[in-house]
């Protein structure tokens, strides 16, 4: 069985958990021999590794004549001024495209030489530019190669995986990791949603990563119930323990610690108004926001007028090793996401020996029993949890090694076995 996917990032050029679950996702399903998989990302640099896995850049597909010519034809051809997804990049990218907003334009077609198409994979200012020519250069790709199924992830890709079937007339896939409802709440971006209701409209089967979020694709963009499917996300253990056993923090305090996108979605002012109640009855403890977002210099100032800056710490974006040492430096792993469609770091801190604090609001909590839930917008509530970790080294232990219990028996192999499933019912095969 022959699939071909299509991603918007892949280790290790990420600047997130989509990511990261495109990879466990490969892996997993690279572990099948009856499955041989094509990832085609929008710019491969040649470092992307999964064994039994051709990376394909569509960057590096020459177009025919005509495709060119239907570049030049849409909109973003002729858009005067680029359009930003704030959720996606930082405070100080979101200043500076305000600065050269009215001096910029979308940089047309892009054209390189042998007809190809230069793309960032980026979500930049000429983001839709850029998920526009993705799909044209999916067409492209579904006449040249020979598969079975399209497998789409997150609606920068639904356009790429609409243009493949109707090119191939192949069943197609769509993986949600993600909604616009969670990134934004009600004020969600028009253009986004639309992008995602008529990639899961076009479906033959969505894919979702927790109950939270199939309920959120039934109710929000009316897919029938019938058609969408839960296969939960997983965490490699490997690759977030490899100094957990070797790197010391070096100071005799606790480490409380929040790893994501600073952004709306993930709660970060209710992490930081938790930690100045927790700061008012213990000293021996430092607050560390890991990750940028376009919040992430409001929260600076949040946590400037809270007067707790010698107590709070702002790492910036972490990947790769620097991830596996932040959690071997934590005591406790927060994650008070507002709509968390899933959540894949808590099973990472788990599998570092770091107990986690998570809010009710998402997928995760669906599948780990040892975590201290709490709603995102109860500080008391969290700030007490803090506390009582912190305070209790028997309730750390517990939560620690009844946490390691609970990840150990979640596997992206097992994910991956799910989704081949899907495989076969949406072939109408038995499952090999």
């Amino acid at each position: 069985m022959r699939i071909l996917m299509f991603g918007w990032e892949y280790p290790p050029h990420i600047s997130g958990g989509l990511g990261t679950a495109c990879q466990g996702i490969t892996k997993g399903l690279g572990s099948y021999s009856d499955i041989e998989l094509t990832f085609v990302l929008p710019r491969a640099y040649g470092n992307e590794v999964a064994e039994g896995v051709k990376f394909v850049s569509a960057s590096d597909v020459e177009l025919k004549d005509e495709s060119l010519q239907l570049l030049k034809k849409h909109e973003y051809y002729h858009m005067k001024e680029p359009v930003m997804v704030s959720c996606y990049i930082s405070s100080e990218q979101y200043e500076q495209f305000i600065k050269k907003r009215k001096k910029t334009s979308v940089s047309k077609t892009g054209i390189s030489s042998g007809n190809k198409i230069a793309l960032s994979g980026k979500y930049g200012a000429t983001l839709f530019d850029e998920i526009y020519k993705y799909s044209v250069v999916a067409g492209e790709i579904a006449e040249i190669e020979d598969f079975d199924i399209i497998h789409v992830h997150d609606w920068m890709t639904f356009r790429a995986g609409i243009e493949a079937k109707r090119i191939s007339g192949k069943p197609l896939v769509v993986h949600v990791h993600a909604t616009e409802f969670d990134r934004c709440g009600d004020h969600y971006n028009r253009r986004v949603f639309c992008i995602e209701q008529e990639g899961m409209k076009n479906a033959d089967i969505v894919i979702a990563v927790s109950e939270l979020t199939r309920n959120t694709v039934i109710n929000k963009y009316g897919i029938p119930a019938s058609k969408v499917h839960t296969v939960y996300n997983a965490a490699d253990a490997e690759a977030v323990t490899g100094h957990s056993a070797v790197f010391k923090k070096g100071i005799n305090e606790k480490i409380v610690t929040f790893l994501g996108r600073i952004t709306y979605q993930k709660g970060p002012e209710f992490f930081i108004a938790a930690a100045q109640k927790v700061l008012q009855k213990m000293a021996n403890v430092r607050f560390v926001m890991a990750g940028n977002g376009d919040l992430s210099e409001k929260m600076i100032r949040y946590v400037a007028s809270l007067g707790i800056s010698d107590r709070f710490h702002f790492a910036g974006f972490l990947k790769g090793d620097d991830v596996s040492r932040m959690y071997a430096m934590s005591d406790l792993y927060i994650m008070p996401s507002v709509s968390e469609p899933f959540g894949i770091s808590p099973l990472e801190a788990l599998h570092s020996g770091v107990p986690v604090i998570i809010s009710k609001q998402s997928g995760v909590s669906e599948i780990i029993s040892h975590a201290i839930k709490i709603d995102f917008w109860d500080i008391d509530a969290m700030a007490d949890a803090i506390y009582g970790i912190l305070k209790y080294p028997s309730l750390a232990n517990f939560l620690r090694h009844k946490g390691k219990e609970d990840v150990s028996r979640i596997s992206w192999k097992d994910s991956a076995g799910k989704i081949r499933q899907l495989y076969y019912h949406i072939l109408q095969r038995p499952t090999g």
